[in-house]
């Protein structure tokens, strides 16, 4: 994965069946690289029809999302996968609480934030926590696996596919 607005280069992305910033995925995570979930309760594949998951560190193991926040509207993310290169361009933000199941819903809908409906287009979610904000605010609530009450996620949609080169 490339996102070049923040200087994101070759950052790997592993896959696995579960959840965004479950166990197995914070375990994945821990490592420095990104953590991809798939599945029923997951979400799909780059390329795919539904919600390409994406999630990483932004304050710990190597920092790979610190500047992710930092994202506008109009950045791409790309990534390779498949012999070919998915180009997704971020369109929002989206601010989901740990202590809310409907919000942890939103994050892993099909469709980003609307839990239960279908997905019409290749989307991506790049998410990661809200720790330094969450702080500034005096708030210094983690889960069971350090995560912090909220994250920051931002959403783009597929735009173009090439061949890899």
């Amino acid at each position: 994965m490339a996102v070049p607005a923040i200087g994101v280069r070759r950052l790997r992305v592993v896959a696995y069946t579960g959840t965004a910033d479950d166990r197995p995925g914070t375990v994945i995570q821990d490592r420095a690289v990104a953590a991809s979930p798939r599945g029923k309760a997951g979400g799909v594949g780059p390329g795919e029809i539904g919600n390409f998951i994406v999630t990483a560190h932004r304050t710990t193991h190597g920092r790979p999302f610190g500047q992710v926040p930092e994202l506008k509207n109009g950045d791409h993310v790309l990534v390779t996968a498949n012999g070919r290169v998915y180009d997704y361009l971020i369109n929002r933000t989206m601010t989901i609480s740990f202590r809310k199941p409907a919000e942890l819903a939103q994050q892993n809908a099909a469709v980003p934030g609307r839990p239960g409906e279908r997905p019409t287009q290749a989307m991506i979610t790049l998410s990661t926590c809200a720790t330094p904000e969450d702080h500034a605010a005096g708030n210094y609530w983690k889960d069971a696996l350090g995560n912090p009450e909220h994250r920051i996620n931002k959403i783009g949609v597929l735009v173009a596919t090439r061949p890899a080169a």
